[in-house]
């Protein structure tokens, strides 16, 4: 994808307004000590032991308290959902995919929303397939172009077997602070501009996943009990809430999601919650924006995550180049998430007590982490490792 020569400048320069509109910590050691929240504590003080409890208690006072304090909502309900094959756009590999442009449209209270899909299924093998969907948060090409390799490598995910399908974001809730209502909030759910723990972008994505997954649960050539969740940086955190919120993702990967996502609030490295919420107040609940400059006032972090996904498998990626994500943070939440899985599942995981000593990528059953040169990007490098951890997880 080639981007005008000012939108590339935009987009270089971001890090650098919000360095000059608040003080950025790239220091160690000016990171405050962590004092983190345990997941095994429920609200009452009692000790989480056993798989019943957490899953009956402690498991959903985490997850309400996610919803109401950082992400919002992701409302469940409407009236009718229904699928149509749209054919606009020329199939880009006919020799190794069929593509099916999807139109999915739900209706509730008497209004109408319509998403489009964008599915490639391979020509070779009987199905069923399994699945890898994208969200995507890029701007949609002015051509009508369907995607960038670089970002979606769908040749290489065909020839490898898997279906694989993604849609843009500006379909259900465009990312942009102005206009983000126009779309699911404004036709279908109204009422959750008027709350506090109102469903915003991120929400709204998340919920078009799961339209999507609708739609792969009744597809005869698709697995969808094998499924794998991707987003890449804002979705990436948007991966991570809408698998908190649904459980029919067997793998979730946050590739280099940052504040919000897979990173550490409390360490206020890098990104902080008082920079994204100032420059992108679209992306999260209102209520989020009562901890800026006060991440030790959450009653939860970024830890407590992946166990609301647990025991389903999990998956965080960094680039070295990409200290504004904090991949420290980024690690040390997976590792201290991952007592869920060990303590409460009874799963085999070990990570390395330092960050600094990684030097290979960390496959291991249902938890995975790799930490790759370069900056800030989804890459078939990211793709190439991540496949290797969906091959003994999937």
């Amino acid at each position: 994808m080639k981007l005008p020569f000012l939108s590339i400048l935009l987009l270089t320069l971001i890090p650098i307004r919000m360095q000059a509109q608040h003080s950025v910590n790239y220091d160690e050691s000016k990171v405050p000590a962590l004092v983190l929240p345990d997941p095994f504590v429920s609200e009452k003080g009692e000790m989480i032991r056993s798989k019943e409890d957490w899953e009956n208690i402690r498991k959903a006072e985490i997850f309400r308290l996610f919803e109401r304090e950082v992400y919002g909502q992701i409302p469940r309900d409407f009236e009718d959902i229904s699928f149509a094959l749209a054919q606009e756009n020329e199939n880009p590999y006919p020799d190794l995919a069929r593509l099916e442009e999807v139109d999915i449209t739900i209706r509730r209270h008497g209004q109408s929303h319509t998403m489009r899909l964008n599915l490639f299924l391979p020509l070779e093998g009987e199905g069923e397939f399994p699945i890898i969907l994208l969200i995507n948060h890029r701007r949609s090409f002015p051509d009508g172009k369907l995607l960038d390799e670089g970002f979606w490598p769908v040749p290489e995910l065909i020839k490898r077997g898997f279906a694989t399908a993604s849609f843009h974001a500006e379909t259900v809730s465009p990312d942009d602070a102005d206009r983000y209502q126009e779309g699911i909030l404004n036709t279908l759910y109204p009422e959750q501009m008027e709350m506090a723990d109102g469903m915003k972008a991120f929400g709204a994505w998340g919920w078009a996943a799961m339209r999507a997954m609708d739609y792969f649960e009744q597809h005869e050539k698709i697995n969808s009990q094998k499924s794998v969740l991707v987003g890449h940086s804002r979705g990436g955190k948007t991966a991570l809430w809408t698998s908190a919120n649904d459980p029919r993702w067997a793998i979730t990967y946050a590739n280099e999601s940052g504040c919000g996502g897979a990173a550490l609030s409390r360490r206020k490295f890098g990104e902080t919650v008082e920079i994204i919420n100032s420059s992108f107040p679209h992306w999260f609940a209102d209520n989020f924006r009562k901890y800026n400059g006060r991440e030790e006032s959450l009653p939860i972090d970024q830890h407590m995550l992946p166990g609301l996904i647990a025991p389903r498998a999990v998956y965080f990626a960094s680039a070295k180049e990409d200290r504004w994500a904090d991949p420290k943070g980024e690690f040390l939440s997976l590792k201290l998430g991952s007592r869920v899985y060990t303590d409460i599942y009874g799963q085999k995981i070990q990570f390395p007590e330092a960050f600094e000593s990684i030097t290979s990528p960390i496959h291991q059953k249902s938890m995975g982490y790799h930490y790759r040169e370069g900056e800030h990007d989804l890459t078939w490098r990211d793709w190439e490792i991540f496949l290797e951890f969906v091959e003994i997880n999937l």
